[in-house]
């Protein structure tokens, strides 16, 4: 099975090459909404994932522990 993140950069891919190859400036402009609705999807999926999978920047995790360089 497709994960989210895949299906929404596939899908917004698939709608930006359709709306080059569209005819008319209004079949181009739906296939460019699509294509941004499918861009925003894959954001709010990826940032999702982000605040889940790390919730906390990689450079701060000092911050959770003392060191001592002195002992």
């Amino acid at each position: 099975m497709e994960s989210d993140v895949r299906f929404f950069r596939r899908r917004a891919n698939e709608e930006l090459a359709a709306a080059q190859r569209a005819v008319t400036d209004a079949a181009r402009a739906r296939r460019l909404i699509l294509a941004d609705a499918f861009l925003e999807r894959l954001k709010a999926v990826e940032a999702c994932a982000t605040e889940v999978d790390m919730p906390g920047s990689a450079f701060n995790w000092t911050s959770d522990r003392v060191l001592d360089h002195h002992a």
